[in-house]
C-alpha cells in the first residue's frame, strides 16, 4: 500500500494508465543491482531511485577523479577521491531517502558475482570492463535474472536486454570473448557526455519496464544510437545454439 507521500511523490508515472499504482508497487518491492557508477551507472542509478525502486544495490571499486566529472553526472567535485558507489549512495539519498540502498565498495569478479546477482530482480550492466561484463552474464544466467547491458564511447551507443531464460540470446551471444581486446574506450576513443547520459537513462527505462511489467522491453533486440547524426537502428538479434553460456537453454 502505498502512501499518501509516495503517491504524491509518482503521480506522473501512476498517471499512466498502463502503469498505474499495481506498477508503483511492483517497483516498490524490487531490486536492481547497479554494476558500474561512472557514465552510465550515475544517471540509471539516478533514474530508478527517483522513480521509487525500492533497493538498490551499487557496485563499483573505483574512485572518483576530476576527469569523471565531464559526464558521470551523481559526482560531484567535493567527491574526488571517494569511492564512487558510495557517491552516488549519498546523491541517492538526497534525491528519494526512501530507497534502501547497499553499497558494494569493490570490483565484483567472477567469485563473488554470483551470490550477488542471486539477490537482486534486475541487472544493470554499466561497466567498461569487458571480462566483468561476460562474467556477469553468465551469473545472470545461472540465476534466472534479466540484465540490462550497454555501451558509450565518441557519440555512439547500444542497448539490449539479455534474458535468455525467458527467450532470446545472452550477451555472448552478440560478443566473443576473442573480441574483447579489440573494444572501444572512453579514455582511449573520447565520449561526449550527454552520449552517456542518454544511454544510462535507457537503460533506466529498460529497467524500469521490466520490473513494473510496463511496455515492451528491448528483448532480443539491440538499440544502436549514433547521437552525431541522431540515426537510431533497432535490431533483431537470435540466440546462437553453440554459445558457451547460453545454448543449452536453445532447443
Amino acid at each position: 500500500m502505498l502512501s499518501d507521500e509516495q503517491l504524491l511523490r509518482y503521480n506522473r508515472q501512476i498517471l499512466l494508465h498502463d502503469f498505474d499504482v499495481a506498477g508503483q508497487e511492483r517497483l516498490q518491492a524490487s531490486t536492481a543491482l547497479v554494476v558500474g557508477l561512472g557514465g552510465l551507472g550515475c544517471p540509471a542509478a539516478l533514474y530508478l531511485a527517483a522513480a521509487g525502486v525500492g533497493r538498490l544495490l551499487l557496485a563499483d571499486g573505483d574512485r572518483v577523479e576530476l576527469g569523471n566529472l565531464q559526464r558521470q553526472i551523481a559526482h560531484r567535485t567535493a567527491d574526488i577521491g571517494c569511492n564512487k558507489a558510495e557517491s552516488v549512495a549519498a546523491s541517492i539519498r538526497e534525491l528519494n531517502p526512501e530507497v534502501c540502498l547497499e553499497v558494494i565498495p569493490r570490483a565484483l569478479d567472477e567469485a563473488s558475482l554470483p551470490g550477488v546477482v542471486s539477490r537482486a530482480d534486475l541487472v544493470v550492466d554499466a561497466t567498461d570492463n569487458y571480462p566483468i561484463r561476460f562474467a556477469l552474464n553468465r551469473a545472470c544466467i545461472a540465476a534466472a535474472v534479466p540484465l540490462v547491458s550497454a555501451a558509450a564511447v565518441r557519440s555512439e551507443g547500444q542497448i539490449a536486454l539479455f534474458d535468455p531464460v525467458r527467450g532470446g540470446p545472452c550477451y555472448r551471444c552478440l560478443y566473443s570473448e576473442e573480441g574483447e581486446v579489440t573494444a572501444l574506450s572512453c579514455s582511449e576513443s573520447g565520449v561526449l557526455a550527454p552520449v552517456v547520459g542518454v544511454v544510462g537513462s535507457l537503460q533506466a527505462m529498460e529497467a524500469l519496464k521490466v520490473l513494473a511489467g510496463f511496455g515492451e522491453p528491448l528483448r532480443s533486440h539491440l538499440l544502436v544510437l549514433d547521437l552525431r547524426s541522431m540515426e537510431i537502428h533497432r535490431l533483431a538479434l537470435l540466440p546462437r545454439s553453440d554459445c558457451p553460456d547460453c545454448g543449452h537453454l536453445q532447443g
